[in-house]
């Protein structure tokens, strides 16, 4: 299979199984609003999000609020600049992404060799992500610690 239908493949992968386990399902967006206050420094502001991601602060507002909503983050007001909202992680928001990165890692770990992706026949289960592998994800996932 030509790599880029192995990348589609692998987030299809993904995805599908993401939406197979109990638990919220995500919006493209509100996945990568919430990927980049977890793994770009801090301080995150709802403009500043906006500015990151080029799309408008209103579509910020809602995702934040159902994120929000999921307590996989906070809103706390500026108290150096009271116009202010910041955004911050929760540990609930680094445990989601921590299963989330294990969920991704197992789908390449599948892909690489363990079974056939494209239709699910055939593949035996992956092997348990190497304990170092995950606490190196895990560890990207909390820097920064959340507030």
């Amino acid at each position: 299979m030509p790599q880029k239908l192995q990348a589609l493949d692998l987030w299809r992968h993904v995805l599908v199984t993401n939406v197979r386990q109990a638990g919220p399902d995500l919006s493209s967006r509100q996945l990568a609003l919430l990927l980049t206050v977890y793994l770009t420094p801090p301080p995150h502001t709802v403009r500043g999000l906006a500015a990151t991601l080029n799309i408008s602060k209103p579509a910020i507002s809602r995702a934040l609020d159902r994120l929000g909503r999921l307590g996989f983050i906070r809103r706390k007001r500026d108290e150096a600049d009271r116009r202010n909202v910041l955004v911050q992680r929760t540990v609930k928001g680094s445990v989601f992404l921590t299963e989330f990165a294990h969920l991704v890692l197992e789908s390449q770990h599948l892909a690489r060799g363990d079974g056939v992706l494209g239709d699910g026949h055939g593949a035996s289960p992956p092997d348990p992500v190497p304990e170092p592998a995950m606490e190196a994800v895990h560890d990207r996932v909390l820097a920064g610690s959340p507030d």
